[in-house]
């Protein structure tokens, strides 16, 4: 019998207020880790795009789902965990959530290019209502009045919060709303797809990863973010001489003009390193591969977008996806 159907057996015997108190540690506990995981690969990631300069957000979804995939593979061949071999029936299976992610990741780079970070906001809140709403339809599950109550307060708390950054823009709102309805039914399906007698959790981390990493690279790819068009950030300027030029000991020049010797300023970019300057940079070609910091860092994050990913999972396993939708709003 496996440690799971030992606790199941135990706890078939025991008191039924003790037996409630494990479920309820575990969905406690999963939320934290989740908020937790979430919260520390924004900063990560922070550090990563503003401080180092990293050019593909995308490249860090690619590494954190090729982590995800090596972590869980390695994991099924030491039999540390257990999801089904890949088959013809494994797509289906999966469907729709490989379209969903997608969905949700182009809608989102839209939206966010479009509307002010407090509009943003404030429409993202959308997803709590609408994770309720789906997970009505599809799971058939009812929230009682007071959880209803409840998520209209923060829908209408979000709006409070950004009222004074209220800007219309129609083409804005329409990739945001669609934001919210891939989100909201990529976390109501998830929940569908963790049935133990279909993929488990572990089968829908593993195979949606799969599934994902092709289509994400080429979305990279067509957007531009692999190999993306930078702008110019030139801010030293050098001397040098306009024709005729001999370098001299400082940073301007010595010409020669005849028989004379002259100086003559021109003000010419410098290129910084670290900088965009105006051409286009692939992420391969980034200069600080060799950083040691920026290394660690940058594997850091790829192991936090999986525990991103199984926290997310475990979250709704043991909650629902509603709830895990609201502990990203909070985070």
């Amino acid at each position: 019998m496996t440690a799971g159907g030992q606790a199941e057996g135990a706890g078939a015997g025991a008191d039924p207020a003790s037996a409630r108190l494990p479920s309820r540690v575990a969905k406690l506990l999963s939320a934290l880790f989740y908020g937790t995981c979430s919260f520390l690969l924004v900063l990560i990631n922070k550090a990563l795009l503003t401080t180092y300069r990293f050019p593909s957000p995308i490249v860090l979804g690619v590494g954190q789902m090729a982590v995800t995939i090596m972590i869980l593979y390695v994991s099924k061949l030491n039999k540390i965990i257990h999801f089904p071999d890949f088959d013809k029936k494994i797509p289906t299976k999966l469907f729709p959530l490989p379209l969903l992610y997608v969905g949700n990741h182009i809608s989102g780079l839209a939206s966010t290019s479009k509307l002010s970070l407090p509009m943003f906001t404030v429409l993202r809140k959308f997803t709590i209502p609408l994770t309720l709403l789906l997970e009505t339809i599809i799971l058939g599950k009812q929230y009682s009045l007071n959880i209803i109550v409840s998520v209209f307060a923060i829908i209408l708390g979000a709006f409070v919060a950004a009222g004074s950054d209220l800007a219309f823009n129609l083409e804005g709102y329409i990739f945001v709303f669609l934001n919210d309805i891939f989100t909201a039914a990529n976390g109501v399906y998830t929940k569908q797809k963790m049935d133990p007698k279909e993929l488990g959790k572990y089968g829908v981390l593993f195979y949606n990863a799969c599934f994902m990493i092709i289509p994400t690279l080429i979305i990279s790819v067509s957007t531009g973010d692999l190999r993306q068009l930078t702008e110019g950030s030139e801010i030293l300027l050098r001397l040098t001489c306009v024709t005729h030029c001999t370098p001299g000991p400082w940073t301007s020049t010595v010409c020669r003009s005849g028989t004379k010797r002259r100086r003559q300023w021109h003000p010419t970019p410098v290129l910084l390193p670290g900088k965009s300057h105006g051409r286009r940079s692939l992420a391969t070609e980034f200069n600080q591969w060799k950083n040691v910091l920026f290394i660690i860092q940058f594997l850091l994050s790829c192991f936090l977008g999986f525990l991103l990913m199984y926290s997310t999972v475990l979250c709704s396993y043991y909650n629902s996806a509603l709830t895990t939708a609201v502990v990203g709003a909070i985070k």
